[in-house]
């Protein structure tokens, strides 16, 4: 018999299991079962995991849809190191259109608390990551994709968009806002 060859006679799963080894392996069935169940769980309870819809679309499409809301509900601009980007105030109830390109989110949005909104959320070039903080909504956003959030802000004030998936150079400078209001519009100087 050598170190480098094991015994010709022994059939590992034949023999008997260690008590210590029964142990960590019924640890690790019940953990996994534990995870397995708290996802769809989680998924249906927890507030962080909209339930949402998608479209198919085109950059082209999905721009003009976005480019008239901003053309009838621009309230004001915001000047950024960008330049000048439109803050949007659409009604409660309505479809509101998010793009995402390098490397900003366009435009500014403006939401009263506790009204209900449809955001539309695409890609006009790359894949990007939308995040909301600190509410901590996320979801993938792709090209030739729309995605529709059902969302209705609690809090009052600014919320943060986070680009969260890689696009390149100017990715970490890839943010916008949502401001949240009682009703009255927001001003906001920058």
């Amino acid at each position: 018999m050598s170190a480098i060859q094991p015994p010709a006679e022994i059939v590992w799963w034949k023999q008997p299991l260690d008590k210590v080894e029964g142990t960590w392996i019924s640890i690790a069935l019940v953990w996994s079962l534990i995870m397995f169940f708290m996802m769809p769980f989680w998924h249906i309870y927890g507030k962080q995991n909209l339930s949402s819809e998608a479209y198919k679309t085109t950059p082209q499409a999905f721009l003009a849809k976005t480019e008239a809301m901003v053309q009838q509900y621009t309230v004001r601009t915001v000047n950024t190191e960008k330049g000048p980007i439109p803050v949007v105030k659409p009604p409660p109830g309505s479809d509101v259109y998010l793009a995402g390109r390098l490397w900003q989110w366009y435009p500014l949005l403006e939401f009263e608390k506790g009204q209900t909104y449809r955001l539309h959320i695409s890609s006009l070039d790359w894949q990007h990551g939308f995040s909301l903080q600190p509410v901590n909504i996320n979801t993938q956003i792709l090209p030739g994709y729309e995605m529709v959030l059902t969302v209705t802000p609690d809090t009052d004030g600014e919320q943060t968009i986070i680009c969260n998936e890689f696009c390149g150079i100017g990715h970490h400078l890839m943010l916008g806002k949502i401001y949240v209001t009682d009703g009255a519009s927001m001003e906001v100087g920058q």
